[in-house]
């Protein structure tokens, strides 16, 4: 498993083979917790000025720039306010925050004292998948590290500052990654998806003001503050700042989490020579899903020669999207119907049911696909999976209907072949 940045120095990734770089001793001794006191001398419209500066956009999936997330918390509002860390990751070929919650615990938990103190927060909620109780574990120890340093807690280093912090475990429900439902989750409700607006900014976590980032964007924010807004944009592109880590699986001879600046400028070379190539030499690359289970997924003449960019502007214009930065790269052995098949059966299985074209359509969808894997496909399939997968997308109540609907379009589109040779009667 690699664990690397190419193309640029570590940032995010910098403490993932130090030595107890978990802990509170080894965080400070590398500069933590530096940027928390230079934001404390900072105005809450210069942190959030130097946010936006970053060009910093969230890298859970929907890409939305994060500075103007939180501008739009209402400074006046008489209500209590909430950061909440979305460390829910659930998307299928992503990884990459389990190991910062791991190995980095301290960026997260400063990244969001730096976001309170900017916003006037004095709670901040870190909502786990059920399957990382292990980091919760590990979680809750740096926050009594913190807490013991009075780094967290009540007036934080001699300020007049109060942030405490909490843990609290989801029960691994897909839909709970999306910030709504979460947030639901988190008060004790079934983790539906909620009617926006009102937006969580504005009516959140138990009806007041809150902030939801993923944990790859809040452990961007220390070193914004620390470098500047500008820098830490100049290193990957004017609508896509700094860098951005990719959870590399499936075909490749060195899969793990890289760093890479946003931008890089070649995904073909990204998997020929920086992830060492097909796993199998004698195999060629023929798909590749870039962003987790939910983007397009993309043939390989869609990447060879293409020079294709790792932004999100550049993977838009070649056809798929960065989305969590999952990337599962296929050989020519892989059945894209079948692999198909299996992303529709997951989606299926963690529709919540709260709307009628994301709960019926994955279940129709499931069946065709079951009938045709038994050998009872019909030519008029492809189009019938193609039909349904309209009448979901934009049409449901949240975006897993969405993230249903677009491996199964691109798949069809891209990959006829893969879909023929299972619909062909009687062998013709």
């Amino acid at each position: 498993m690699e664990i690397k940045a190419i193309g640029c120095d570590p940032l995010q990734l910098k403490l993932m083979h130090v030595k107890d770089g978990h802990t509170l001793k080894v965080y400070e001794e590398h500069g933590g917790y530096k940027s928390l006191r230079k934001a404390m001398n900072m105005t809450s419209d210069e942190i959030i000025d130097e946010v936006k500066k970053s060009s910093l956009r969230g890298r859970g999936g929907a890409g939305f720039p994060t500075g103007m997330k939180w501008s739009f918390v209402p400074r006046d509002s008489p209500k209590p306010k909430y950061i909440v860390c979305n460390a829910d990751e659930s998307e299928p070929g992503t990884f990459k925050d389990r190991y910062l919650l791991e190995r980095d615990p301290h960026a997260l938990i400063e990244g969001m004292l730096i976001g309170a103190f900017a916003l006037g927060v004095e709670t901040c909620y870190i909502y786990f998948r059920g399957e990382y109780k292990y980091l919760i574990d590990i979680m809750d120890r740096a926050i009594e590290e913190a807490e013991a340093a009075n780094l967290v807690g009540e007036n934080i280093l001699g300020s007049d500052f109060t942030c405490n912090f909490y843990t609290h475990t989801g029960a691994g429900a897909y839909i709970c990654g999306e910030e709504t439902a979460l947030l639901s989750s988190l008060e004790g409700e079934r983790g539906h998806p909620r009617m926006k607006p009102p937006f969580p900014a504005v009516e959140g976590v138990y009806a007041c003001p809150t902030v939801v980032n993923n944990v790859e964007t809040l452990t961007a924010v220390p070193q914004i503050i620390e470098m500047g807004g500008e820098a830490w944009q100049q290193i990957g592109t004017e609508k896509s700042g700094g860098t951005k880590l990719w959870s590399v699986s499936g075909h490749v001879k060195k899969p793990g989490v890289y760093e890479l600046p946003m931008g890089y400028d070649d995904m073909e070379k990204f998997i020929l020579e920086d992830c060492g190539g097909m796993l199998r030499d004698d195999k060629k690359l023929k798909a590749v899903i870039p962003g987790g289970s939910s983007v397009y997924i993309m043939n390989a003449d869609q990447i060879i020669g293409k020079r294709v960019t790792l932004d999100f502007e550049g993977l838009v214009e070649g056809g798929s999207a960065v989305g969590s930065g999952g990337f599962i790269v296929m050989d020519e052995t892989v059945d894209v119907m079948d692999s198909t098949k299996n992303l529709t059966e997951f989606y299926k299985h963690e529709s919540c049911g709260w709307c009628t074209p994301c709960r019926e359509g994955t279940d129709w969808m499931v069946k065709i696909f079951n009938r045709i894997a038994a050998g009872g496909g019909r030519p008029e399939d492809a189009q019938l999976l193609l039909d349904i997968s309209d009448n979901i997308e934009g049409k449901s109540f949240c975006p897993l209907g969405d993230a249903a609907a677009w491996p199964i379009q691109s798949a069809v589109k891209r990959f006829p072949e893969d879909f023929k040779k299972h619909l062909l009667r009687d062998g013709q």
